[in-house]
């Protein structure tokens, strides 16, 4: 398969600013990076997006991620390798994702649960990343962006 155009970004210009501001503004308020990106990866395997998949793989990674945990993002609930506040998180980020599946997409005790491990700035910041996800989730399906891929 082939890509359908280059990174949309790169005909809009601005956009990589405005892109970069809501990155910084996910990542500046105390959550682990590791939560982030558990948050990004799961979302990414969800909506079957390669090129965030691998990246979000190799990021992690590079941040001290471990080839068990890699491998077990998509089954967290059957593993031991995730803290409460990672499956918390998870939880989130599978709901956020999944909205059409269910009349109440984000139930009352999935956001409770996040919000026994996480403050309101931190939730937020997870809230946000989980939007920043899906919508580079869906640029990059709808152009079937390939993975790996360099957009530096």
């Amino acid at each position: 398969m082939q890509a359908r155009m280059e990174n949309p970004a790169s005909f809009l210009p601005d956009s990589i600013k405005a892109i970069n501001l809501l990155y910084k503004a996910a990542h500046s308020a105390g959550v682990d990076p590791a939560v982030l990106e558990l948050v990004h990866l799961r979302g990414s395997q969800i909506n079957g997006c390669a090129p965030c998949v691998e990246s979000g793989a190799r990021n992690a990674r590079k941040n001290g991620e471990t080839d068990e945990r890699l491998m077990t993002v998509a089954v967290w609930r059957e593993t031991p390798w995730f803290s409460d506040a990672e499956r918390a998180a998870l939880a989130l980020s599978e709901h956020a994702t999944r909205l059409a599946d269910s009349p109440d997409a984000v139930p009352d005790e999935i956001w409770d649960e996040a919000a026994k491990h996480f403050d309101e700035p931190q939730l937020a910041a997870i809230v946000l990343w989980i939007a920043v996800t899906n919508f580079f989730n869906r640029i990059n399906v709808t152009t079937r962006q390939q993975a790996p891929q360099n957009w530096g």
